[in-house]
């Protein structure tokens, strides 16, 4: 295929755009600004926003599929609508792009796991449980949510179209040049003493979700939603610092924080929002640190093929990248 990509320069875009090539598809990279990390290769690239219908459109001009990887995760964002650009109406941009352009006949799109229920232990999660607090209130996921509903809706009306939605976990892995998800490793990353939630994430490396949302390019079901995750994965934070500390070499003590203060934290986080300060720390974002997260990938990986790269890899990959193409 030639394969149109949304979001090329980031974690995920990297990875999917390196796979994509060598897998021998054509690959139109469409980005704000040429000279991104690792932007030369075999592929076109093409400057624009892609919020604008025009410059989309021309970029979609005899490609077969669109990936987006393309999303606001910024949790210092002090409003709904600042999410809603590329979480939401890009996703209506690419329902009339499905709609006015027949060549372009497949759409995979990247949401997140945190737009549906995080199970438990037990009883781990899949793609029918339904949205839970406290991400069902955070800006990030209910704005993915709504671009979700859309793609959707659309799937079920335009059956001649393949449009897939694949949900990832925590991502981690190489070429995270901002970083992104990798500053939860950095803030750990070599201190003799760390405190962490005593919640958790479902952790996954990003090559297995890049692999994921190119095999959803001719695989699974149109509609359909796919968790991609390590099903072996569900940690807390404090079980990934110590995997980090065991796989850097260093030695850490790492103390749990009390709920309690991650909520007075989040209280005076939530003043100084409302004061005009920009902040990660928020009621809304501290109480997503509290809970465990557990999920169920069977899907992903019986119709998608995924593979379940160990996450200690995906540790050991980004900080030789890291280690490799920046200076920490």
């Amino acid at each position: 295929m030639k394969v149109l990509l949304l979001g090329a320069t980031g974690l995920l875009g990297h990875n999917v755009l390196r796979q994509l090539a060598d897998g021998g598809h054509g690959v139109v990279a469409l980005v704000r600004r040429a000279g991104g990390i690792g932007m030369e290769g075999p592929w076109e690239v093409r400057e624009g926003s892609p919020l604008d219908y025009g410059t989309l459109r021309a970029a979609a001009e005899g490609c077969d599929a669109v990936i987006n990887c393309i999303g606001t995760t910024d949790m210092s964002l002090r409003h709904y609508e600042d999410y809603l650009p590329a979480n939401r109406d890009l996703c209506r941009l690419l329902v009339r792009l499905l709609e006015e352009m027949p060549g372009v006949r497949v759409l995979v799109h990247t949401s997140t796991v945190n737009t549906i229920g995080y199970g438990t232990a037990a009883a781990p999660a899949d793609e029918r449980n339904p949205m839970e607090k406290p991400f069902l209130g955070s800006y990030y996921a209910d704005s993915k949510r709504e671009g979700e509903v859309l793609l959707l809706e659309a799937a079920s009306r335009l059956t001649d179209r393949h449009i897939v939605v694949v949900n990832p976990g925590f991502m981690l892995g190489a070429w995270d040049a901002k970083p992104s998800s990798g500053r939860m490793l950095l803030a750990a990353y070599g201190k003799p003493l760390m405190f962490a939630p005593k919640g958790g994430k479902a952790f996954v490396h990003v090559q297995d979700v890049a692999q994921a949302l190119i095999h959803a390019l001719e695989r699974g079901r149109s509609g359909g939603r796919y968790i991609a995750v390590n099903s072996h994965a569900c940690l807390t934070i404090r079980e990934l610092y110590r995997l980090q500390a065991e796989i850097c070499g260093y030695r850490q003590t790492i103390l749990s924080l009390p709920d309690w203060l991650l909520l007075a934290a989040g209280r005076v986080g939530d003043l100084a929002r409302a004061l005009g300060l920009k902040t990660e720390v928020s009621t809304r974002n501290v109480k997503q640190l509290m809970v465990r997260e557990y999920y169920d990938n069977h899907l992903a990986v019986s119709e998608l093929g995924m593979q379940e790269t160990p996450v200690a890899q995906a540790i050991e990959d980004f900080h030789q990248w890291r280690n490799k193409h920046t200076r920490i």
